[in-house]
């Protein structure tokens, strides 16, 4: 069997492959180009994209050449979701939004050397093709009958799916032979739900050129309860800084659940086989250290941020709770820490008392909570206990002209914005 894909299969990165005896093969005859796709249907991929970049970063590591495709033209259609029609987004919208996503997945791969990395944007080819040059050189290789039985199809029957979204197959299987035809690209991966492109795909390739290629395809990250991985009750987990913050990046993954974390470190670390091994077995020996994802929050922060990103989200947290300080955070990390805290806002010009902002941040459910809490010694006001419960806050009070921290016990926290 071939090493890396050894490597990717223990490392949970192996769902579905046309065939992998193969695909070994393949890939122990010498370097091998293949693509991933990215559709621009929103400013960023997010963290269940990063999967495939992993893989890739792998498959280069290995001697393999990736192509990343942002899907301009394949962007503006959308690949059809179980559950109702996608919205068309506006061309200049989706443009945007390609220049975007192209230069987020530049970080992950290297463009150095003789397997160097390409962007590629399937617009360049599609927007010349004719309707009826598609129909005739695409549309006759495909099946009816076929793309009827696909599940996404089969259960959007009874609502209603577009021509437009049941066509989408065609435009990514054109994608994969335009690949083979101008870069020799022989394989391409995706998540599992991508299996009935990337397999048709594989099938054009057959059908319209006499050649043999490949398709590999990696599970989908789910939690514990096997429900889908990557949507939050606060929303997608997204690699664009401006949409989730390093703070709340760090957190999520610092939050991973001790049944998943040792697949997600898997995924996301570069941590060896040994390392991994050591947080596996303490995970389940102490899993009060949270070894594993303290390991998998800092890998993957300093991967998608930077280093200097994590160790400012280490120092926010622990100032949270009374292990740093406050006031050295900078304004763009206390705005972040606001966010995920659910700070409430105030308007000036009258501050409101502690009693008063505790009940606000939501840290007690009441005025007279708050004032057993000040009584009790429990009450903090940015890390500063706080004795007095007619003690007003004032605009020295305020972190960085507009945050206030308060606290209630060791362990809950809320804030305030200032307008």
């Amino acid at each position: 069997m071939n090493a890396v894909l050894d490597e990717l299969k223990w490392r949970g990165l192996v769902y579905q492959s046309t065939d992998e005896a193969a695909l070994a093969a393949h890939l122990d005859e010498g370097p091998v180009s293949g693509y991933v796709g990215f559709d621009p249907s929103a400013p960023s991929i997010h963290f269940g994209n990063l999967v495939q970049l992993m893989v890739w970063r792998r498959l280069q590591e290995a001697g393999h050449k990736p192509v990343l495709l942002v899907g301009g033209a394949t962007g503006l259609i959308g690949d059809p979701r179980m559950s109702s029609e996608r919205n068309l987004n506006p061309k200049e919208v989706v443009d945007g939004w390609v220049e975007r996503i192209r230069s987020q997945v530049t970080k992950f791969v290297s463009f150095e050397g003789s397997n160097g990395a390409e962007v590629v944007n399937n617009y360049d080819w599609t927007q010349n093709i004719s309707t009826l040059d598609f129909l005739r050189d695409v549309g006759k290789h495909f099946s009816v009958n076929r793309m009827l039985a696909r599940d996404v199809v089969a259960t959007r029957l009874e609502s209603g799916i577009s021509y437009t979204e049941f066509s989408y197959i065609l435009l990514q299987s054109l994608d994969y032979r335009e690949l083979y035809r101008s870069k020799g690209v022989t394989l391409q991966t995706g998540a599992s739900d991508q299996w009935g492109n990337i397999s048709s795909g594989v099938e054009l390739i057959r059908r319209s050129e006499g050649a043999r290629v490949h398709g590999l395809v990696t599970p989908l990250l789910t939690k514990a309860d096997g429900t889908k991985f990557g949507k939050t009750e606060s929303g997608t987990v997204w690699l664009d800084p401006a949409m989730t913050s390093p703070y709340a990046f760090h957190q999520f993954f610092l939050n991973a659940e001790d049944a998943k974390v040792i697949d997600y470190l898997k995924v996301f670390s570069w941590r060896d086989h040994d390392e991994i091994e050591h947080l596996a077995h303490l995970t389940e020996t102490e899993p009060f250290r949270r070894a594993a994802q303290k390991a998998l929050a800092d890998d993957i922060t300093d991967l998608v941020h930077s280093p200097a990103e994590r160790e400012a989200a280490v120092a926010a947290a622990q100032a949270l709770f009374g292990r740093g300080e406050l006031d050295a955070l900078p304004a763009a990390t206390l705005q972040a820490v606001m966010k995920e805290v659910g700070a409430a806002r105030v308007s000036g010009p009258e501050l409101p008392t502690v009693v008063d902002a505790m009940v606000l941040a939501g840290v007690v459910a009441s005025k007279s909570a708050a004032r057993r809490a000040v009584d009790e010694g429990g009450a903090y006001l940015n890390n500063q206990k706080v004795t007095d419960p007619e003690q007003w806050l004032t605009t020295e009070d305020l972190l960085a002209g507009h945050y206030a921290v308060l606290r209630r016990g060791k362990k809950t926290i809320g804030g305030l914005v200032l307008d």
